[in-house]
């Protein structure tokens, strides 16, 4: 099936599937930054007394703020841990969803997608021109995985002393829960085959080299090797896929992976 202008296909499976196209009701404001900005704007490190970074100034350094704020998290760093896995949790789904459901993917190059970093949960993006690519694993790995998680983890690494290994497996994360969730409604909407599909695709990905050394993929049920940092936040545990049984006590750092 071939892509249609709206993506309408995604829609039924959740807000982290759909995606805003130049067909939807409400266009993005001339004013927010494409994802390719967020990405190479010139980093930004906040310092003890130091003003908010602003929206349009620096929008990776105000999303991971914001994010941080929102969790009363202790340190800036578990927000850009938040941020990223979030991020990365909204350019898998919308991937993997339309792989499985149109045998193809948009075109998602960064200079594409507009973003609003003071949107809330789900990232808000709207892609302003629908183009169709192959939907194999390679693109798909391609689009996600070089074309944003790859200079997003630069970006957020030039801000915070965020670990390589902790945003690799926040991206595992990420894919294992678009995976399961793209499987679960095919299965209750009675496509098995959809299913099936999600999975072998799924595990395709998994054998690239930047999520091979994450964790453990059995179906679509995964077990990480690093751990987002959510336990610092305060009330906070332990997700359900954690390398922890449950929140270390005295380890001020978690793994890497």
């Amino acid at each position: 099936m071939d892509l249609d202008p709206d993506l309408t296909a995604l829609r039924p499976l959740g807000p982290f599937f759909a995606l805003r196209t130049p067909g939807s009701p409400v266009e993005p404001a001339a004013a927010l930054p494409s994802l390719a900005r967020a990405y190479t704007e010139k980093a930004c490190r906040a310092t003890p007394g130091s003003a908010a970074p602003d929206v349009h100034g620096d929008p990776l350094a105000f999303r991971v703020r914001k994010v941080a704020r929102a969790l009363r998290a202790p340190e800036d760093r578990i927000g850009a841990s938040v941020a990223q896995q979030g991020l990365a949790a909204r350019l898998w789904s919308v991937t993997l969803g339309c792989a499985v459901l149109y045998g193809s993917v948009p075109d998602l190059a960064p200079g594409l997608l507009r973003w609003d970093p003071d949107a809330a949960a789900p990232d808000d993006l709207w892609l302003t021109e629908v183009r169709a690519r192959p939907g194999d694993a390679a693109t798909v790995a391609a689009t996600v995985l070089d074309g944003h998680l790859v200079p997003l983890s630069a970006a957020l690494r030039a801000r915070h002393p965020v670990a390589p290994g902790l945003l690799r497996g926040n991206s595992g994360s990420a894919l294992a829960g678009a995976a399961r969730q793209m499987e679960l409604w095919a299965r209750a909407h009675g496509r098995p085959d959809l299913a099936e599909r999600a999975r072998a695709l799924t595990a395709e990905l998994f054998a690239h080299p930047l999520l091979a050394a994450t964790g453990t993929l059995t179906g679509t049920a995964f077990r990480r090797r690093s751990c987002c940092l959510y336990y610092r936040v305060p009330g906070g545990g332990v997700c359900g896929d954690c390398c922890f049984a449950r929140p270390p006590r005295s380890s001020p750092r978690a793994p890497s992976g």
